[in-house]
């Protein structure tokens, strides 16, 4: 049995932007006991769904801003939780948490959920995980929608990520409020403490703290799954895609998008964002409207 803890209910009450209902599921194959969260939004019979993966050190509460949007278009929206983060249980051990282990954790959703038509959601760790699932699962995929994230196929060391890093794995306790402040700083005060607000000391950010390690230094199952989806992306991949790009974003910003672009068959010419870092969906109202545009859909 797998150690974990989890976040006290007050600790979301009354988050600013943030009305979703809770939706947990805790009999997922092999993660039999833990318990995840996701919301889902809209009409639950849509044809169309919109799956948004987030990343580090965030949780579904990213996505706020781009929920309405997609709803409103009448698509369904799925946002999970990833085990230790958001709303989700969270593993005490960081030898828990491995590439592998989130990666399954969606693909069982996924499944669990039965999705279909989905559009792909994601940046960050959102698309190191969910850019090597539609090849696995490519009769349930059917649009891209790609910001600030990459597949990690190396060790990565650029300075930008190594201070990304050191301000995550050096504190002893990690003030998420002050780094999504440093991060993200278009956000307020009640923005910046929503995002913390799953970690209240330090035995809940083993999840969090994990994640730069295995951006430093993936192991091989990680780097042999993500080298198998280039060929996908570049060849096999025939949805439409939509990209938005955080041009302030010294990480994953114009340099690895646009290597990104070009893997991407039939990706096209990229929205940028000027004033967005590495958080695109700050900006995610502007993006979600101009990917439906680009989509071309009045989805319901």
């Amino acid at each position: 049995m797998v150690e974990f803890v989890r976040t006290p209910e007050e600790r979301f009450e009354n988050l600013k932007g943030y009305p979703f209902k809770p939706n947990y599921i805790n009999d997922l194959e092999g993660y039999e006991g833990l318990r995840g969260h996701y919301l889902d939004e809209g009409d639950t019979n849509a044809d169309e769904v919109f799956l948004c993966l987030h990343g580090e050190p965030a949780w579904s509460y990213l996505y706020r801003k781009m929920i309405p949007e997609f709803t409103k278009a009448g698509a369904r929206v799925i946002a999970p939780d990833l085990l230790g983060f958001g709303k989700s249980d969270k593993p005490v051990s960081e030898d828990t948490y491995t590439f592998e282990f989130h990666r399954n954790y969606l693909m069982r959703l996924i499944e669990k959920l039965d999705l279909r038509n989905i559009t792909l959601v994601c940046q960050d760790w959102g698309g190191l995980l969910g850019l090597t699932i539609p090849k696995d699962m490519r009769d349930r995929f059917k649009r891209l929608l790609i910001m600030n994230t990459a597949l990690l196929v190396k060790p990565t060391t650029m300075p930008a990520f190594m201070s990304w890093k050191a301000d995550i794995v050096e504190p002893e306790f990690l003030e998420l409020d002050n780094f999504f402040k440093k991060y993200a700083p278009t956000i307020d005060d009640d923005e910046a403490k929503a995002y913390a607000a799953p970690f209240p000391d330090r035995t809940y950010q083993a999840g969090v703290r994990k994640f730069p390690k295995i951006v430093a230094n993936p192991d091989s199952a990680c780097v042999e799954i993500s080298t198998q989806a280039f060929p996908f992306w570049s060849n096999e991949w025939d949805g439409e895609t939509f990209m938005a790009i955080g041009m302030k974003d010294e990480m994953l910003g114009p340099g690895v998008m646009g290597f990104m672009k070009e893997t991407i068959k039939g990706c096209p010419t990229p929205m940028e964002v000027a004033e967005a870092g590495h958080f695109v969906q700050e900006f995610g109202d502007q993006v979600a409207i101009n990917a439906l545009k680009h989509f071309r859909k009045n989805i319901a």
